[in-house]
């Protein structure tokens, strides 16, 4: 596994979804590179995984690709395959990014299964919280019990010292879920204040979902 870049932007923040219950965190990724201006400057290349690639419109999506934000000075990771049990090397990969790119904080983007998926609640995990709880108070709450798992549960483990906030949101089931994914840029643009304007928000989270829903079923085939 390893980590290419071909620009190195300095004191960044890093906002990664990686595929996870419900996709949450590829479609909100998806839907930030979609809304925000961005280019590619680097990605993560793998011989842990089978040597396949998507095309679409034209494009090529690989499995893990790194996008730069100017206005925000923000990076984004957009993944949509990490194998299986890669979650430690993954994790890794982004600590490396961070480094790299002198990271002031990591946003992780997840979704979460719920007895009750209607109420569209977001919550959030971070290991710095003063500042956190008062900007994310009265639209998501803390998770005060749970197991994290994947590359957001990897990245809490190491001893990364940079703050780490993960948000995760209710998700019907492990199928794609486009309107938790839009909850969830909510809760993201209330934080870090990128201006997203919430009324389209959710039939442009429904179009990401089939899109990547036809990825992925051309990458099954």
């Amino acid at each position: 596994m390893k980590l290419v870049l071909t620009k190195k932007p300095k004191n960044v923040t890093i906002i990664e979804g990686f595929p996870g219950f419900g996709l949450i965190g590829t479609i909100a990724t998806e839907f930030l590179m979609e809304h925000l201006e961005t280019e590619k400057i680097g990605i993560v290349e793998m011989d842990e995984i089978p040597a396949m690639i998507a095309i679409h419109q034209n494009k090529v999506i690989e499995p893990i690709s790194i996008h730069y934000n100017k206005e925000y000075n923000m990076v984004l990771i957009h993944a949509i395959n990490i194998g299986k049990d890669l979650g430690w090397k993954v994790a890794d990969v982004v600590a490396d990014l961070a480094k790299q790119l002198t990271a002031k904080e990591i946003i992780s983007l997840e979704g979460v299964g719920s007895p009750n998926p209607d109420a569209g609640r977001v919550f959030y995990y971070a290991t710095e919280d003063g500042k956190v709880s008062k900007r994310l108070a009265g639209i998501a709450a803390p998770l005060s019990e749970g197991i994290i798992v994947g590359v957001t549960g990897a990245l809490l483990a190491r001893n990364i010292n940079i703050p780490i906030l993960a948000l995760f949101a209710e998700a019907k089931s492990n199928m794609p879920d486009s309107k938790a994914a839009a909850e969830i840029i909510k809760a993201l643009d209330v934080y870090s204040g990128l201006k997203v304007d919430p009324k389209p928000l959710y039939k442009q989270a429904e179009m990401f979902e089939k899109k990547l829903q036809g990825i992925l079923q051309k990458s099954k085939d």
